[in-house]
């Protein structure tokens, strides 16, 4: 091979490196790395305080990175820890890929519907970033995601059109029960999750003394579990208290309302709304789900100190 010949090819893996958002070191990352399901289940059990990173909502989409996208995700792991919220959905040809919406349009330089298109198809367009600006990085499969998050991060799995049980069967089949949870929605699904798989971790809708009483009768452990409690407070705040005694933590989300703030200033003030976060926080949430991870991460985690029994699970970037 000629010296030009060599140049071009290298060129070649770099872009193609970079389109698929690879090219960061896990050096570079700040990682969690459970290991396995039971270390997954003491990152997330019981404890007082808050949990030491954040919960990125599609992988924290930025400026010139997409959501649900391998680079943006690097982006997030380079600035804080944090665990990510990623949509699985169908092609048509029966291949899982990592799309939020049902269409293509806002997303990527495609059209019409995602279940419409195959693999193939899907794997030519390009994603496109927050502002509609086109990139250089192309949608990923679900597969290839849930290897490149081992021993970097958690993963939760958004419901979408893959139903619980198919989510959990491909969780199974990469043996990543200690770094792969599934959103389930309904206390039905969660049971037949549990009985599919009793090491899965799940993150279920329990935002009512009531819901938490129901989910207290079926049987499946609270330790496989994370609260979701809404994207507003509970208007019971004694849900927190009554959850973390069954040995769960509960999450709140913010993508609907404080990061919309933050979002409206072009995340230029984040500063002034630190309090309302932390208030979300002092009320008894142990996990905030953010659009604004780097943004948010270091914001609310500078002087969190990690708890000795869980430092084995935490890599700072430089670590190796």
């Amino acid at each position: 091979m000629t010296l030009r010949a060599w140049a071009r090819c290298a060129a070649f893996l770099l872009i193609f490196g970079i389109a698929h958002g690879e090219g960061a070191a896990p050096s570079r990352l700040h990682r969690i790395d459970p290991g396995s399901s039971r270390g997954l289940q003491e990152i997330l059990g019981e404890g007082s305080g808050p949990l030491p990173f954040v919960s990125a909502h599609r992988g924290g989409a930025w400026r010139d990175y997409p959501e649900n996208c391998i680079a943006t995700f690097e982006r997030t792991l380079g600035s804080t820890y944090a665990i990510l919220e990623i949509d699985p959905r169908y092609t048509r040809d029966g291949a899982i890929v990592v799309h939020h919406d049902p269409g293509l349009e806002r997303t990527t330089t495609g059209k019409g519907r995602l279940v419409d298109a195959t693999l193939r198809e899907v794997r030519e367009l390009w994603l496109k970033d927050p502002e509609g600006k086109v990139t250089g990085h192309r949608v990923p499969t679900l597969d290839e995601v849930i290897e490149w998050a081992r021993g970097k991060t958690i993963l939760i799995l958004d419901q979408k059109d893959v139903s619980a049980l198919d989510r959990a069967k491909v969780v199974t089949r990469h043996r990543a029960e200690g770094h792969v949870m599934l959103i389930v929605g309904n206390f039905r699904d969660v049971v037949a999750v549990h009985r599919f798989n009793p090491d899965l971790m799940m993150e279920v809708f329990i935002g009512t003394r009531a819901k938490a009483e129901e989910f207290d009768s079926l049987g499946v452990p609270w330790r496989n579990v994370i609260a979701f409690v809404g994207h507003e407070p509970p208007t019971d705040p004694a849900i927190y208290d009554y959850i973390r005694r069954h040995g769960a933590r509960c999450i709140v989300g913010t993508s609907r309302n404080l990061d919309r703030q933050v979002l409206g200033r072009e995340g230029g003030d984040i500063g002034s709304l630190e309090p309302a976060y932390r208030a979300l926080l002092g009320r008894g949430a142990d996990l905030i789900e953010t659009d604004i991870p780097v943004l948010l991460g270091p914001l609310l985690h500078r002087e969190v100190v990690i708890r000795p029994a869980l430092r084995q699970y935490f890599h700072p970037p430089g670590s190796g």
